[in-house]
């Protein structure tokens, strides 16, 4: 049993965001407050703090990653009423799938799907083909952008706070991340409540708590997404390694966790 903190964001000063220098003040002094609140909890009280102090609809959006597996667990055995969702691109593995219907099954709550655009995935691959993304870097985002992007701007429609599984130490644009800050582009707060956390620590909790993951993770699969985008890694690389391998110097991002492109 986890305790419940006492902090309030009533209790801390509120210090806007260079970064929403364009959103009302207030959603900036908010985001600023709460990662300074939860800069002394644990992950599990960071969500009971987000729950408690922010009125209105947190979004979690789920990839089925370890870290997304674990924030899921404490979600559910604090019984935190926190909108969990998931893009279902279309190209997941049939081991993603598998773990999405156990996980439902283990914790008794229905993990909700989002969708890309029908319409927008027919011209794509009109034009670009079904695998048209090993091809350039900008087929490849366009793609991600198609079935990822926008329907994670569906998912996060209205929603006063995206929770994602984001760790600093997973790539070196992720380093720069805080637990809590602005995402001007969708005038919301962004929370990464596992920020701070190391995988082996993550993995020590998963163990701990027997939390079910992905059965690629024992053939060599860190980071998992889409099937033809994601390989298995030799011992020692860095986890996204396996991610859009083809392309050299890459990000290892799809977009989602990248400030939003116009268009």
């Amino acid at each position: 049993m986890f305790r419940e903190s006492s902090l309030s964001l009533l209790d801390l000063p509120l210090v806007p965001s260079d970064s929403a220098h364009d959103l009302p003040p207030d959603t900036a002094s908010q985001a600023s407050a709460l990662a300074h609140a939860m800069a002394a909890l644990s992950p599990p009280e960071r969500l009971a703090l987000l729950r408690r102090e922010l009125p209105g609809r947190l979004v979690f959006t789920h990839g089925f990653g370890i870290e997304g597996q674990l924030l899921f667990h404490w979600i559910c055995t604090q019984d935190l009423d926190i909108d969990v969702v998931t893009i279902d691109t279309g190209r997941l593995f049939p081991e993603t799938y598998e773990l999405w219907s156990a996980t439902e099954a283990r914790y008794g709550r229905r993990i909700r799907a989002i969708y890309p655009d029908g319409a927008a995935l027919e011209r794509l691959v009109a034009r670009d083909g079904a695998y048209g993304f090993y091809e350039s870097v900008e087929a490849r985002h366009a793609c991600c952008d198609v079935r990822k992007v926008k329907p994670l701007d569906q998912a996060l429609a209205g929603a006063r706070a995206w929770l994602t599984g984001v760790r600093a130490d997973q790539t070196g644009t992720r380093h720069a991340a805080s637990l809590a800050d602005v995402d001007a582009s969708r005038d919301l707060i962004k929370v990464n409540p596992l920020l701070d956390w190391t995988r082996a620590r993550v993995l020590a909790e998963v163990a701990a708590h027997d939390v079910p993951i992905n059965a690629l993770h024992a053939r060599g699969f860190a980071s998992i997404g889409c099937e033809p985008c994601t390989r298995a890694i030799k011992p020692g690389e860095p986890e996204r390694n396996g991610r859009w391998w083809w392309e050299a110097n890459g990000s290892r991002e799809c977009g989602l966790h990248l400030p939003r492109r116009a268009g």
